[in-house]
């Protein structure tokens, strides 16, 4: 089964629901078996995306995002996963692969790897996508899966946002740094940045020999943190400086 409907503008999330300087263009929704699905497209103040959200029949709620770039070379694979869907024939349970992939394929934009694959189980054939981050050296993946059914509804939905939106993501135009690194005795610190929908980051991470974690700072806090190491440095200095006052007072200028 399959419904589609279409919000815009003030009929969308009441206040307080929206992350802050992020605003809801329109979004659409999608009803297929038993899932629904919302294609929301959202602009804040680095660029347009669309946030893709599944809700399963008992309630579970996953999403994923999509630069609007992303989206329209999704919805070009779409059309050709649904193409193979549709010769492939009856399922044949005697003829499914160990690890029940039909047909794969993978995009990558920025930091962000997506996998696509045309997967079948007990339950049917479905297109799972699944969305990694390359810049953070492993952890999980978020992701959605589409029943194999509802493929060209979801491309058609696609289609008509970007049709509206275009695939412009706008936003950060520059190339961002390279990452950097020091060693500080047997530690080694990574310094890198990133960029997705919602906006520029530094990931610090602190790796050793069976041990590693990172913290993220979105970039409009980096003056912030620039200026607490730079007071706690200058404290220090002071600090220093008045032990080494105090110790020289009391050794005299010429004690050795």
């Amino acid at each position: 089964m399959y419904r589609s409907r279409v919000f815009r503008g003030d009929m969308l999330s009441p206040p307080g629901q929206q992350q802050q300087g992020e605003q809801e263009l329109a979004t659409k929704m999608l009803q297929i078996q038993s899932k629904r699905f919302y294609l929301d497209v959202k602009q804040n103040r680095r660029g347009r995306f669309i946030k893709v959200a599944e809700i399963g029949a008992d309630g579970r709620r996953s999403q994923i995002f999509l630069a609007l770039s992303t989206a329209a070379e999704f919805r070009d694979h779409l059309s050709t996963f649904s193409d193979f869907y549709a010769s492939l024939g009856p399922p044949n349970p005697e003829n499914v692969p160990e690890d029940g992939k039909l047909k794969s394929e993978m995009m990558i934009k920025d930091n962000r790897r997506y996998y696509l694959d045309l997967k079948e189980n007990s339950r049917g054939r479905f297109l799972r996508v699944s969305v990694s981050q390359t810049i953070t050296r492993g952890g999980p993946r978020s992701q959605i899966a589409i029943p194999a059914q509802g493929m060209i509804e979801f491309r058609d939905a696609l289609t008509d946002l970007l049709e509206e939106f275009g695939t412009d993501d706008g936003g950060f135009k520059g190339e961002l740094p390279e990452g950097r690194h020091m060693r500080v005795e047997n530690k080694n610190f990574y310094f890198d940045i990133g960029q997705n929908n919602r906006g520029i980051y530094m990931r610090i991470s602190e790796v050793k020999t069976n041990f590693r974690t990172a913290i993220t700072v979105p970039e409009k806090s980096w003056a912030r943190f620039r200026d607490i190491f730079a007071d706690y440095c200058e404290k220090m200095k002071e600090g220093g400086e008045k032990v080494s006052v105090a110790g020289g007072s009391e050794a005299g200028p010429n004690a050795k």
